[in-house]
């Protein structure tokens, strides 16, 4: 497929199968575009249903720095879904499970429970490589601010706050071979970043059709406290929360993209309640006991132990879809299987030597 822009031709690189199905359906509708569209015009208004025709709506330029060097990307807008994926022995590469998911998304984990499995995993993560790209990215900044001060000494007051009015900014080449080192790296995580949640999103989507979560909370969780508050020593208690993990793990971008995965496919997505409490429930003795933020291992009211998020995330996994409430018999019935399960993938977490972040798991 080839385009022009001006006087000059460029075109598209057919890598693999799908972008060979998305090519060929887009020739196929250019070359007979009005059959197509008298097709798509008759089955609405006789079956009142919508088919693929795969019209191109409108192209979009991107620009992109990579590496240093700036490129210009077509992004192509086409109408319909989009063709499925198969893997090199012509299988779908993606299932779709049947069944209900419970979620318990936090602000740099995800844990869940389902018919056939339980997880607890650090969200946008693809292997313990981004932790240490993360703890660079900071490296980079603060030499780009030492840096920045250096050249700029006229800008900062003694106690080193920025000055107020007009400035003026000078850039050493040490500082500019920062920034740029500082924005690849930026780039690169944010692109691993989007692979993990892409691919998390579609194992749970194998895992089962009805996805039951809390309602996001991430926009919120990421501004500064309002109020100053005084610790028991007499100092100030700082007012960041959770904006760092929120910039690095994304949530907010996991749950909407878990949400568009399921409803495009077919599935259900749910968000609970308010009311519903699922960190605070204990289906033990059937009531709502608070806890500390900083309790991630408790022990229920029969003295069992449970990770927390994992246990909200079972609460989630026994919603009813009728009554919009706990189904208090099925945490009853399927509460010792599913716990089972949650032993062995500790034990599992800790036996790799896998960091879960915020989690309470302590690894050797």
């Amino acid at each position: 497929m080839y385009f022009k822009l001006g006087r000059k031709p460029f075109g598209i690189k057919v890598k693999d199968r799908f972008q060979n199905d998305e090519v060929n359906a887009v020739l196929s509708y250019l070359a007979e575009s009005e059959i197509i569209d008298k097709k798509a015009i008759k089955t609405l208004l006789d079956k009142a249903y919508c088919i693929d025709t795969y019209r191109p709506c409108y192209a979009t330029l991107v620009p992109k720095v990579i590496r240093g060097k700036y490129r210009i990307y077509l992004h192509l807008t086409i109408e319909g879904k989009a063709k499925p994926k198969y893997d090199k022995f012509n299988h779908p590469r993606h299932r779709f499970g049947k069944g209900i998911i419970g979620a318990d998304i936090g602000t740099q984990t995800v844990a869940y429970t389902s018919d056939t499995e339980v997880g607890l995993k650090n969200l946008s993560e693809r292997g313990n490589r981004i932790q240490k790209s993360e703890r660079l990215e900071r490296i980079y900044y603060r030499a780009m601010d030492r840096s920045r001060r250096a050249t700029n000494r006229q800008n900062y007051n003694v106690d080193g706050t920025i000055k107020k009015g007009k400035k003026t900014w000078n850039y050493s080449n040490h500082y500019k071979r920062l920034r740029a080192k500082h924005t690849e790296l930026c780039r690169i995580n944010a692109v691993n970043r989007q692979f993990a949640i892409n691919e998390d999103a579609n194992h749970l989507r194998s895992l089962g059709d009805t996805f039951v979560t809390e309602p996001k909370n991430a926009g919120k969780l990421m501004k500064r406290a309002k109020e100053t508050t005084v610790n028991r020593k007499g100092k100030c208690n700082k007012k960041k929360r959770f904006g760092k993990s929120i910039k690095n793990r994304c949530p907010s971008k996991f749950q909407t993209t878990v949400e568009w995965k399921f409803k495009v496919s077919g599935g259900r997505y749910i968000e609970v309640p308010s009311n519903y409490r699922a960190s605070q429930y204990d289906h033990t003795v059937d009531d709502y006991i608070k806890k500390k933020l900083s309790e991630r291992m408790y022990h229920l009211a029969d003295g069992t132990l449970v990770q927390r998020d994992w246990y909200s995330s079972f609460l989630l996994y026994c919603y009813n879809c009728r009554t919009k409430e706990i189904d208090k018999n099925k945490c009853i019935t399927e509460f010792h299987t599913c716990y089972d399960k949650e032993k062995a993938l500790i034990e599992w977490i800790k036996a790799n030597n896998i960091k879960i972040l915020n989690s309470g798991i302590k690894i050797a």
